[in-house]
């Protein structure tokens, strides 16, 4: 016999799918003359192996990606805000090129362990980022810098056997955080908020929380 339940609406659902839901993205951006000349490679490329996913938007490295409902974003700004607030500015180090077999290729990044820290502490309110079972957030372990993705076979294998060889060196200093969003189904992205890099003491940071 079928069960009751398997027969009824999904409400909360059906009362999300009518709210204002954005995508967000939380990066580091290298400063104005890194940038150019990061998005100057992701170009080339683009204009040698045509195809795949061009995105030409102001290079950054990814911290976390996630969905989640409008009303929500005050508090996630919150919590981040401490994060913010308790970690350090440190330099992050590029060299040379990576690659996800088949499909990705990246900048490396050398200076990995302050970056999957900062992960870390973030993953720690990952709740309420979550949107539902099928939109859970992302967060980027393996931080790198996307030239290009969703290649097909031919793009990629040509491509790394060009880029496996090119060198590339680059340095930034990352004293702050970018929370992106867009309206989902839109194209653009804005900047919800910028979150400094101020490392105050545990005490501090913590009386803050119940503000």
């Amino acid at each position: 016999m079928k069960q009751l339940t398997d027969t009824l609406p999904d409400y909360g659902a059906l009362y999300k799918s009518g709210l204002r839901t954005n995508e967000y993205q939380l990066v580091l951006t290298p400063h104005e003359e890194l940038r150019n000349k990061i998005l100057a490679v992701k170009k080339a490329f683009h204009e040698t192996y045509p195809g795949g996913h061009a995105n030409f938007v102001r290079p950054h490295l990814l911290l976390a990606k996630f969905t989640q409902l409008d009303m929500l974003e005050e508090k996630i700004t919150h919590r981040l805000r401490l994060v913010g607030n308790g970690y350090h500015p440190f330099r992050v180090d590029l060299k040379n090129y990576g690659s996800y077999p088949t499909h990705s290729i990246f900048i490396n990044v050398l200076s990995r362990q302050p970056i999957q820290t900062l992960v870390k502490e973030v993953k720690q309110f990952q709740r309420l980022m979550k949107y539902d079972n099928n939109r859970r957030p992302f967060f980027m372990d393996e931080p790198v810098i996307t030239i290009a993705s969703r290649l097909q076979p031919w793009q990629y294998e040509q491509g790394w056997l060009e880029y496996s060889h090119r060198q590339f060196t680059g340095r930034f200093l990352a004293e702050s955080m970018l929370l992106l969003k867009r309206r989902t189904g839109d194209r653009a992205w804005q900047i919800a908020e910028r979150f400094e890099f101020k490392n105050m003491p545990v005490n501090t940071r913590q009386g803050e929380l119940f503000f």
